[in-house]
């Protein structure tokens, strides 16, 4: 059966299947906004899809492979620079969630390698709702004053750190976005991308905002550069500077309000003064990347802060040290075999090719984030990672169509047919 295809003519028993797999996937990612306790019960409908995947007996693509392989490494990796601190429980439960996180990618990559269209509408369904309501109770809980989904002035929704709830909104919206700009002015849509804008601002996310203003500008780039048609590209020109001029207009209103304004002064510092010095976050940085040569094992999960005194704030220099040059190395791949292959996907002409356009931007930029803050626990990174895979995968099985060639001409058959031919 073909990536994307229908089901017509297959047995009941697989249709009520395929029909299990989109329901587990519409919960998980639904359910994705819900981590005030832990396990969150995403955790639990994740591995129920994963469950249903393998009972469909879902065919691991061979690209899929080496996602795999890099899953191990840096698992692996992990499991020896464990070794040393076993006796911390905060180390093992560090370990245990990083092996978790690396699952959730490959079954979300596996689930969408698969009746790729069908299923990643649904968990666009999905992830719209989940973010509706998380930047619902964000904007709420900032305010009317509830204490629970506010930290130090900041929205955070359902999530413990407004630095994770604010990234957590990107995807959605560009989805939104890009709705807008391929099908022009819907309302419904244009006023859950307005929620979602305003809790993201409430986020107070410097790493966030960068992140959405670099994802938007290269989804545009990319849907302006995939698309040769002069039509399309002309009014994605216009619509893209009609929706710059609608944000920056939101922006603005919200900056009339005192308490946001001094909010956002605040946190629009590019260096702050915990940044610089040598104990800062920038200097701090430079010296562990400086001994990295003296632990090849790492030094385990949680002992970077007790080793240099400050959190890292680097996932690909943590990840060095909470892994181990095996794990961190294979982690670092991880991500950029991601960007490199996801690129190729999206550049073959699928019906899902605007999706992975959407995806891959956001996970660029999240993947950028991650030099200035540790996104590994992120559980949207790794959706982000798998839905990147399934749908490149997905988009690289996809047959090449070979150019047409010229109808053959038949040759005049009398010479006066041959002559009137030549005349001009």
């Amino acid at each position: 059966m073909k990536s994307g295809s229908g089901q017509l003519g297959a047995p009941p028993l697989v249709l009520r299947l395929d029909t299990l797999v989109s329901a587990l996937l519409f919960i998980s990612v639904a359910m994705s906004f819900l981590v005030i306790v832990e396990p969150a019960p995403y955790e639990l409908f994740v591995f129920a899809l994963g469950g249903a995947l393998l009972f469909t007996r879902t065919r691991v693509q061979p690209l899929l492979g080496l996602m795999l392989v890099l899953v191990i490494l840096w698992l692996a990796g992990g499991a020896f620079a464990l070794m040393p601190v076993m006796s911390s429980s905060d180390a093992v439960t560090y370990y245990g969630v990083s092996a978790y996180m690396g699952v959730t990618a490959l079954i979300f990559a596996l689930a969408l390698s698969e009746h790729t269209a069908a299923r990643f509408a649904t968990l666009k369904n999905a992830y719209v709702l989940a973010a509706l309501i998380a930047a619902g109770l964000g904007i709420l809980g900032y305010f009317v004053g509830i204490e629970r989904f506010v930290q130090n002035g900041r929205a955070t929704s359902t999530f413990k750190d407004p630095n994770v709830f604010g990234p957590f909104l990107i995807l959605p919206c560009l989805l939104l976005i890009q709705d807008f700009l391929y099908r022009g002015f819907r309302l419904g849509s244009s006023l859950l991308a307005l929620i979602m804008l305003l809790g993201l601002m409430l986020s107070f996310s410097r790493g966030a905002w960068g992140h959405f203003i670099a994802s938007t500008l290269v989804m545009v780039a990319l849907m302006f550069w995939t698309n040769k048609n002069l039509a399309f590209r002309l009014r994605l020109i216009r619509l893209s500077a009609l929706s710059g001029i609608g944000i920056a207009a939101m922006v603005a209103l919200l900056l009339s309000f005192s308490s946001v304004g001094e909010m956002f002064s605040e946190r629009a510092n590019l260096v702050n003064y915990y940044d610089t010095g040598e104990q800062g976050r920038f200097g701090t940085q430079f010296k562990g990347f400086m001994a990295i040569f003296d632990y090849p094992n790492g030094l385990g999960p949680h002992q970077y802060a007790a080793t240099f005194g400050i959190d890292p704030h680097n996932v690909y220099l943590a990840s060095l040290y909470a892994y181990g040059w095996v794990g961190g190395f294979a982690y670092f791949t991880l991500a950029v075999t991601t960007l490199v292959l996801g690129f190729k996907g999206l550049l073959v002409r699928a019906p899902w090719q605007p999706a992975l356009i959407a995806v891959y931007a956001t996970y660029l930029g999240v993947a950028l984030e991650g030099f200035i803050i540790d996104t590994d626990h992120w559980r949207h990174y790794f959706l982000l990672m798998g839905a990147v895979w399934g749908l490149a995968v997905a988009s690289l099985r996809q047959p090449r169509v070979p150019p047409k060639a010229p109808p053959a001409r038949c040759p005049p058959r009398r010479l006066e047919d041959r002559a009137r031919i030549a005349q001009p």
